[in-house]
């Protein structure tokens, strides 16, 4: 950089690196539909060119931007159409507009007063999704990094609000199919990991009510407080939704705490279909949702709403000498009052734009092609001899293996899948089984995509098919 301040460009130089900067995200986003699934190739020596020490002076930004770029390139493709593995988030191009205004203008909304309209505009998404869910004026939330820091917090919240100070006799309960994130919040918020109780699923992959009806007798009979019950909106291994409309009756008629992850399936309330399925989750005490999923926004993108913010508020709030100049909350709330974080950046900017640009029937219709797209799918692969499709998808989520071999040629057909570098998909293990799965969420993934996709899925089974007589399944 010119000029004595190096630290301060230009406008000129702005306006150079800004420019420069848009034209290469341009050409990216421009290039995803023909994008490699994956490309791994030469990724390490890649890799190692950036293990380096820290430099005394500085590259021209030309150079720093083509080495950004290069990293970017050498990568699985989760913002490409053929993203099918985990759960996708396609990151919105608005959203990344929204990130250069937000991180730009530097302004901070965890203490309301000092930027008090773009707090609002963060405690305006907030409501919008407490309003999704037919929560009450006086809930509130927080937008979070993910669902793993709003599966935290949900739980300290529970945790202080029915078992006070005196907590280690505690006992919480969630599903044997809950994101690892569950049993991490409760070890992190001090509940013993002997006190967590994962609950056993039904055939269909749900949480089972009488199951959870026993474990919870078991556990008061011995002088323990079960206190939590944890349901899923979505498990990432198949999209399952557990019995809400029985989970949260259970959960009130004894007096315990419902939470939902509903991280990944909670925007499908904007669909009269994920409403149908979600039937129940508006009762809920609280809700984890992550925008970088069902919304389509870059990730770091999570949130929390909690039916009576304040609850929500005394887990988390303390005073401090050094904040006695902020004023205290009125029409709009001081986000570090609802959470662990003081710093942290605007979040809210990332949501508000792209709802204000498209309008939430854009999202609706999206999510309802995604719905579209997993039951195609499933027909097309139950339709197959070859292929085990033992669970109709309740959400975008289809898991399928190869009838009859073991699991040795189900790992191989992943591979011949992946191996084409026009999807990718990922795998988990369900009755100790391992099960190739197809997860449909993001933004950019058409019906031209997910046919090919099934597409190959076919060609590789053809290939390995004549290995199941060499290679059969175990028996049970």
């Amino acid at each position: 950089m010119s000029g004595p301040y190096p630290l301060e460009p230009s406008v000129n130089e702005m306006r150079s690196m800004g420019e420069a900067a848009l034209a290469a995200y341009i050409e990216f986003v421009a290039g995803l539909p023909d994008a490699p699934a994956v490309d791994h190739d030469g990724v390490m020596e890649l890799a190692s060119r950036f293990r380096e020490e820290a430099p005394e002076f500085g590259e021209s930004f030309e150079k720093v931007l083509a080495q950004v770029m290069e990293g970017a390139a050498k990568s699985v493709e989760y913002a490409g159409p053929g993203f099918f593995a985990y759960i996708p988030g396609g990151g919105l191009y608005a959203s990344a507009l929204a990130g250069l205004i937000a991180f730009g203008t530097n302004r901070y909304v965890s203490l309301w007063g000092l930027t008090p309209a773009f707090a609002q505009i963060e405690a305006s998404v907030v409501r919008w999704l407490c309003d999704m869910f037919e929560f009450p004026p006086e809930a509130r939330g927080v937008l979070t990094s993910g669902g793993s820091m709003a599966n935290l917090s949900a739980i300290v919240t529970a945790r202080t609000a029915l078992l006070g100070e005196d907590f280690l006799d505690g006992t919480m309960y969630t599903s044997e199919h809950a994101h690892h994130s569950v049993a991490k919040a409760a070890m992190i918020a001090g509940i013993p990991p002997r006190n967590v109780r994962l609950v056993p699923c039904t055939p269909d992959l749900r949480l089972d009510v009488n199951a959870l009806h026993g474990m919870i007798d078991a556990d008061r009979r011995t002088g323990l407080r079960p206190f939590c019950v944890v349901a899923n909106a979505g498990t990432t291994n198949t999209g399952a939704i557990d019995p809400l409309v029985e989970l949260v009756g259970i959960a009130h008629e004894r007096r315990m705490w419902v939470h939902v992850d509903a991280a990944y399936g909670g925007f499908f309330q904007l669909t009269s279909r994920g409403r149908r399925a979600l039937r129940g989750i508006n009762g809920a005490d609280s809700i984890t949702l992550d925008p970088h999923k069902g919304m389509f926004l870059p990730y770091g993108t999570g949130a929390l709403v909690v039916r009576d913010g304040r609850r929500l508020r005394q887990a988390h709030h303390l005073d401090a000498n050094y904040l006695q100049d902020v004023g205290e909350e009125g029409e709009i709330p001081s986000f570090s009052d609802y959470s662990p974080e003081l710093s942290r950046d605007f979040r809210g900017l990332r949501v508000w734009l792209p709802v204000k640009l498209h309008g939430l029937q854009a999202f609706r219709d999206a999510l309802d092609e995604k719905l579209d797209l997993a039951r195609y799918v499933y027909e097309e692969l139950r339709a197959d001899e070859r292929f085990d499709v033992p669970w109709e998808p309740q959400l975008s989520c289809v898991p399928f293996r190869l009838r009859g071999v073991d699991d040795a040629t189900n790992q191989a057909l992943l591979a011949r899948i992946n191996g084409s570098r026009r999807v990718f998909l990922s795998s988990t293990t369900i009755g100790g089984r391992f099960t190739l799965r197809v997860c449909i969420l993001s933004h950019r993934s058409h019906r031209d995509r997910v046919e090919e996709c099934v597409a190959i899925a076919k060609r590789a089974a053809g290939e390995l098919w004549g290995a199941r007589d060499s290679n059969p399944e175990p028996s049970d």
